[in-house]
């Protein structure tokens, strides 16, 4: 009995495993959360970002995968875990772990958003996302899923219905009429899971798996229930509305962000937001830039300057004239070397898909060549960063030699503050955790 060896222990020592799959146990007590847990981890391991290291329930054999939610006991999460499974916790950043909350627009589409959430007549989808999520709740979600039992080996495709009373499917197409819905589970007792090479595993149509399952039973296959989205964003939509009806979410968010203004009073001057367009051109010092166009000018004019400096600096007689090491990348913990362009989505996948989460990695179709994937709106976007001479020199290159850079770490520094041809300035990297 859990709870009972729980009491008597006045600490517990749980494992917890890196991306590295390497692991390390910790003493926690039997009470403790899984945002405690993190902490504890953050400061053992010190971690910088405290709060977008997440804890993850994982179940290899299964392909499963969910991240604990603040409020969650670790003990009694362990408790519901088989003793001959391979389960463990793992320990990852996961920066989009409340990004709904900041950006609910782009996780709630409108044609999910069911016409009978109508609580104001007069607001726009969009306005009646932002009212509810305020609140803590969640609009009503309607759309088609495969979806496949455990006991049957086809995907069938249903329309469903998430409300607040539960999940419900239509026996007829997209009726909603009460005489065609069909009750499939409760939303108070449940927990969501992403689904890892779901193709491979469950025969899925798509690689947008995701299921549920009792939260308090046994992880058992018999007792899942598999779900597939024709997209991500529809997925991230369906899986974003079942963690908002929990009802503690949205005090786990106020919490969290509390925590978060007060770790970065003292570090505002490295934020984004603290970031402004300067200018230097006049006689009396340094201006601040308001007026958007001017932003975007002065934005273009410094990536066609950075190419025209670095020119020069290279060309003066005191440099050394043997090349600059080009490895230098490979110490950077955005660097991922050989994976794949599969492996590389599912790396940013894993860590949140939020604007601005990038990797670079060697390119597997072109020698010598590199590649920049990106998030932007939920998507990973690849760039091919390509080496080129100039002067006798070499250099890197994505807009065809427009803008030059003498290695990857001067190139991703520059797109840390300027876009460039990018739609978003690079912002998470996507690391390993140690």
């Amino acid at each position: 009995n859990w709870d009972y060896v729980c009491k008597l222990l006045p600490s517990t020592l749980i494992k917890v495993f890196g991306e590295d799959r390497h692991s390390r146990s910790v003493w926690v007590s039997p009470e403790a959360t899984a945002r405690e847990v993190c902490h504890m981890l953050v400061q053992t391991a010190h971690c910088s970002d405290e709060e977008n290291w997440a804890l993850l329930e994982v179940h290899p054999a299964l392909g499963l995968e969910r991240c604990l939610e603040d409020h969650e006991i670790v003990w009694e999460v362990q408790t519901t875990w088989s003793l001959k499974a391979d389960t463990r916790l793992v320990f990852r950043k996961n920066y989009a772990k409340y990004e709904f909350f900041r950006k609910p627009t782009l996780f709630f589409p409108e044609s999910m958003i069911s016409d009978s959430a109508d609580v104001g007549k007069d607001l726009t989808s969009a306005e009646l996302i932002q009212n509810l999520l305020k609140s803590g709740t969640c609009p009503e979600i309607q759309g088609y899923l495969h979806s496949k039992e455990s006991s049957r080996k086809s995907w069938k495709k249903v329309y469903y219905f998430l409300r607040r009373s539960g999940l419900y499917c239509s026996t007829k197409g997209s009726s909603k009429e009460p005489r065609h819905l069909q009750y499939v589970a409760d939303l108070e007792d449940l927990n969501v899971y992403s689904v890892v090479n779901s193709r491979k595993l469950y025969g899925a149509p798509a690689d947008f798996t995701f299921c549920i399952k009792p939260s308090k039973n046994p992880v058992r296959a018999q007792d899942l229930k598999f779900l597939c989205a024709e997209n991500e964003q529809t997925r991230t939509c369906w899986t974003s509305s079942f963690r908002l009806f929990k009802v503690s979410l949205f005090k786990n968010y106020s919490i969290n962000t509390e925590f978060i203004s007060l770790c970065c009073l003292s570090l505002q001057s490295r934020s984004e937001a603290s970031l402004v367009a300067m200018d230097f051109s006049g006689k009396a010092g340094g201006r601040v830039i308001q007026n958007p166009s001017e932003i975007r000018s002065a934005e273009k004019e410094e990536g066609q300057a950075w190419r025209r400096r670095e020119a020069l600096r290279c060309s003066l007689p005191n440099l050394n004239s043997g090349p600059r090491p080009s490895s230098i990348h490979k110490t950077q913990p955005w660097f991922h070397g050989g994976v794949s362009r599969n492996e590389a989505q599912r790396l940013i996948e894993r860590q949140g898909l939020v604007d601005g989460m990038f990797l670079v990695r060697d390119s597997q179709q072109h020698t010598q060549c590199f590649v920049l994937s990106l998030c932007y709106k939920l998507k990973t976007k690849h760039y091919l960063v390509i080496p080129c001479e100039e002067g006798g020199r070499k250099y890197y290159t994505m807009d065809d030699g427009l803008t030059l850079f003498i290695d990857l770490l001067q190139l991703v520094e520059f797109h840390q503050i300027n876009r460039g041809i990018l739609p978003v300035c690079l912002k998470h990297p996507c690391v390993c955790v140690l």
